[in-house]
C-alpha cells in the first residue's frame, strides 16, 4: 500500500525484472499516478535524510500517488549486467513493471534533467499509458550537432564528463554548476557528497555520464502527443534555457513556462516551490485520455537476398520448405524479443518493436539462424512515429525502414542515426555508412551498419 503524504518515509519495495531488482517507493495518495524520473543520481531510502528532498516529494505527493525509482546500477536497484548502464528501451521496461506491479495503469509522467529523455520516449512510445507529460530542465540532446547548435560544444561535453567523474562522492563541486544557491551550504554538499556514494559507485557514474553525453531522443519529440508541459529556469549554468525552449517548440502543443533561478540538480535544491506551483496546476487541470492511433515505434523490414534466383536455383519443393522455414524462424525471434510481426512478405518480413535494441537484436538472430541453411538476409531498422491501421501500421517510419534495407547489401543491418543514438549503453556497435539520399523521404539520411558477427560493406 502506499504510504499516505506526511507520515514520514515510505516503504521499499523491489520489482523483479529479467534484468535484475528495482528498488522503487509508492506513497501518496489521490486518483492520480505520478511516475517521476529525475537524474541517473537516486537513492530512493537516502532521499529522506535531506529535508529539501522529503518536503519536495511530500508536496509532490499531495497531488497524487507518486511512483519513484531507482534505475539499475542506482541506489537500491541490483547493478547492471556488465556494469553498463542500460539503453532507454530497458528503463522504459523497468518503469512499466514497476507500475503493473503495484496496479497502475496510467500515469502522468514528469522527466526532470536527465529523466527527461526517458519520460519522452516513454509519452511518445505509450501514448495511452502517459497521456500526461511535464519536463523540467530538461534536453533532448546535451551535445551539439550540425543541425543543433544549441549544444555544448564536443570539448565542453567531454571536460564536464572528466570533471564530474572526478567529483562523484567526494568534492561536490558539481554544485557550482547545477545548484548555485546551495553550494557553499557546508551541511547540504556534505549530504549531497554522501548521497552521490550512495546512489552511484565510481564505475557506473563514469558509464552514468557517458549516456548522458551520448544520448540523443531528438528523434522522438515529433511522436509525442500527451499533453505537455516544458517548465526550465532562466539563468540554469548546465541545463540551459535554450534546451527547453527547442523542447516547447518541437513537441506538438507543448507549453514553456520559463521560471527564476539557476538550480537544476538536484531537483530539490533552492526554492523549488514555484516549479511545484506549475506543476499542480498543470495535473489539477483537464487531463482526459489519449486516443490517438499514433505512436513512436520502431520498424524493422528484413529480405531474403536473390530470393528469385535462389528459388529457380533449388525448385518449388525446396523453395517452399526454406519459405516455411524462414518464416517459423521470423515468427519464432520477433515474439522472443517482443515485437509484433505485421506481415510475413513472403521473402522478408515487417515488424515492429517497442525499443530499437529488441528489434537490432531480433535481425542479428534472424540473420545468424537462417545462415545456417544458406539463407543470406538484409535489414533495415527505424525508429520513428507509425499509424495503427487495423491489423497494419502505416506512416513516414515504416517508408524509411523499407528504404534503409533496400540498401543494405547481403548479411547487412542497416539502422538509421536515430536507432543508433537511443541504444547509448547496449554492447551494440556501428560501423558509418556516410550519408544517402531515401528515395521519397526528404534530405540526407547517417546510416549505420550493425558490428555484430559478419560486418558487410553497404553500397550507394
Amino acid at each position: 500500500m502506499p504510504t499516505p503524504t506526511g507520515l514520514g518515509r515510505p516503504e521499499t519495495h523491489f520489482a523483479h525484472t529479467p534484468m535484475g531488482a528495482i528498488g522503487y517507493q509508492a506513497f501518496g495518495e489521490g486518483d492520480l499516478d505520478i511516475v517521476f524520473i529525475t537524474h541517473w543520481l537516486t537513492n530512493v531510502d537516502a532521499y529522506w535524510d535531506e529535508p529539501s528532498a522529503a518536503r519536495y516529494l511530500d508536496r509532490l505527493a499531495s497531488m497524487g500517488r507518486v511512483i519513484l525509482i531507482d534505475k539499475l546500477g542506482s541506489g537500491v536497484s541490483d547493478m547492471p549486467e556488465g556494469l553498463r548502464i542500460p539503453p532507454v528501451e530497458d528503463t522504459m521496461d523497468d518503469i512499466r513493471t514497476v507500475m503493473s506491479e503495484i496496479g497502475s495503469t496510467q500515469a502522468a509522467l514528469i522527466g526532470d534533467t536527465e529523466g527527461g529523455m526517458l519520460a519522452m520516449a516513454l509519452a511518445a512510445t505509450y501514448p495511452e499509458q502517459f497521456p500526461t507529460l511535464i519536463l523540467i530542465n530538461s534536453y533532448a540532446r546535451l551535445r551539439r550537432d550540425v543541425d543543433y547548435s544549441i549544444g555544448a560544444p564536443s570539448n565542453v561535453v567531454d571536460s564536464l564528463a572528466e570533471q564530474w567523474k572526478a567529483q562523484h562522492g567526494t568534492t561536490g563541486e558539481s554544485l557550482l554548476l547545477t545548484a548555485p544557491s546551495v553550494a557553499g551550504d557546508p551541511r547540504f554538499r556534505m549530504w549531497f557528497t554522501r548521497f552521490q556514494r550512495l546512489a552511484q559507485n565510481q564505475q557506473i557514474a563514469a558509464q552514468a555520464v557517458n549516456w548522458i553525453a551520448n544520448t540523443d531522443v531528438r528523434g522522438v519529440l515529433s511522436s509525442i502527443h500527451a499533453r505537455t508541459m516544458v517548465i526550465h529556469r532562466r539563468d540554469a549554468r548546465y541545463h540551459r534555457l535554450a534546451y527547453g525552449e527547442y523542447l516547447a517548440e518541437h513537441i506538438d502543443g507543448a507549453v514553456l513556462r520559463v521560471l527564476e533561478g539557476s538550480d537544476t540538480l538536484p531537483f530539490h535544491a533552492g526554492d523549488f516551490d514555484p516549479v511545484l506551483d506549475q506543476v499542480e496546476e498543470f495535473l489539477t487541470g483537464d487531463r482526459g485520455s489519449a486516443t490517438s492511433n499514433r505512436q513512436l515505434s520502431t520498424v524493422m523490414f528484413t529480405d531474403v537476398v536473390g530470393s528469385t534466383a535462389m528459388a529457380a536455383e533449388v525448385g518449388d519443393q525446396r523453395w517452399l520448405d526454406l519459405r516455411n522455414t524462414h518464416d517459423r524462424t521470423v515468427r519464432e525471434n520477433v515474439a522472443r524479443y517482443r515485437g509484433d510481426l505485421v506481415a510475413l512478405t513472403g521473402d522478408g518480413c515487417l515488424a515492429t518493436f517497442s525499443g530499437p535494441q529488441r528489434a537490432i537484436l531480433c535481425a542479428i538472430s534472424i540473420r545468424d539462424e537462417l545462415a545456417r541453411i544458406g539463407i543470406e538476409m538484409r535489414s533495415g531498422i527505424h525508429t520513428g512515429e507509425i499509424e495503427l491501421v487495423g491489423d497494419d501500421v502505416a506512416g513516414i517510419a515504416v517508408h524509411i525502414a523499407s528504404r534503409v534495407m533496400g540498401i543494405a547489401e547481403n548479411g547487412g543491418i542497416l539502422v538509421s542515426r536515430t536507432v543508433k543514438d537511443l541504444v547509448v549503453g547496449s554492447r551494440l556497435e556501428f560501423e558509418s555508412c556516410g550519408s544517402h539520399d531515401l528515395k521519397g523521404v526528404p534530405g540526407e539520411w547517417d546510416l549505420y551498419e550493425v558490428k555484430s558477427g559478419r560486418v558487410v560493406s553497404v553500397g550507394a
